[in-house]
């Protein structure tokens, strides 16, 4: 993916992802935003960083609640999304 498409892909998460930013009362830590360390592993074939792994872990609470919005359901469906939890041994969450 050259630079350009990657840039534009990752201002899109961006805006997604602050359009939708909320706080759910179920987990009291629920913050899509948290996730933007990992943009750059889900848009792109980087490795996840250690940071993008340990907001995957504290953020797993929360994946149901994203997946039920529209706009970041197929974020963090894509494969890649999916491939990136994978390699920070993130088990899938059972909505």
């Amino acid at each position: 993916m050259n630079t350009k498409i990657t840039s534009i892909a990752i201002c899109a998460l961006l805006v997604l992802i602050l359009t939708q930013v909320e706080v759910t009362k179920a987990a009291g830590k629920c913050n899509p935003m948290q996730l933007i360390v990992c943009a750059t592993a889900i848009t792109s074939r980087q490795k996840p960083s250690r940071a993008c792994c340990a907001k995957l872990k504290q953020q797993k609470p929360c994946l149901c609640t994203y997946m039920k919005k529209p706009s970041l359901k197929k974020y963090i469906r894509s494969p890649r999304a999916q491939e990136v939890a994978r390699i920070c041994r993130i088990s899938k969450p059972k909505c």
